[in-house]
């Protein structure tokens, strides 16, 4: 790689190969043949992870998911379902497609990657409970995080129920990326 572009991408500190750099180049717009000589590797062989989240779209809190993840040593190491709401996004009648996309979802994290256990991480202020339960649970911090447990729980429930053999995790984010876990 050309040393100037390796400086503007930050990967001259051993990150030559390093998934940071990867997306920056795609940021940039960089070609698949140029991505190929750069990352050599990267693409794990089938049953390479052992967890799939699904989370929220919210632009705001994407960095938090990721570095939640990180901590727990798992970054670029699982599957990542996003979902507007997550667990009530997964769940909602107004977007039955949704549902159906995650247990597909599932299904092919199982078959393909053999993942063991499945993390839902809903967050709070979310917009999806404001446009498809037309409820703004900001302002109550205990009936949101109620709500949100009703809707994590019933998820919970259902994965159970199709897939037995998969470890259901329930958390719920804070827009400053505080994460606590919630009972079902």
């Amino acid at each position: 790689m050309d040393h100037g572009l390796e400086h503007e991408l930050g990967c001259c500190h051993g990150e030559r190969n390093s998934r940071r750099s990867f997306l920056k180049l795609a940021a940039l717009g960089a070609g698949v043949s140029l991505l190929t000589p750069v990352m050599p590797g990267v693409a794990r062989a089938a049953g390479g992870v052992d967890t799939l989240l699904l989370s929220c779209m919210d632009y705001r809190l994407m960095g938090h998911v990721a570095s939640y993840m990180q901590s727990r040593n798992l970054q670029a190491n699982y599957d990542h379902i996003v979902l507007a709401g997550a667990s009530l996004g997964a769940l909602t009648d107004k977007k039955p497609s949704w549902g159906e996309a995650f247990w597909d979802h599932v299904a092919v994290a199982k078959d393909l990657h053999h993942i063991k256990r499945l993390v839902v991480m809903d967050h709070r202020d979310c917009g999806a409970y404001k446009v498809f339960l037309g409820m703004d649970l900001k302002g109550d911090a205990a009936k949101e995080a109620d709500v949100h447990g009703q809707y994590l729980a019933k998820l919970k429930a259902m994965v159970t129920e199709r897939h037995p053999d998969l470890e259901v995790e329930l958390l719920l984010m804070g827009l400053d990326g505080q994460v606590e876990k919630v009972a079902a």
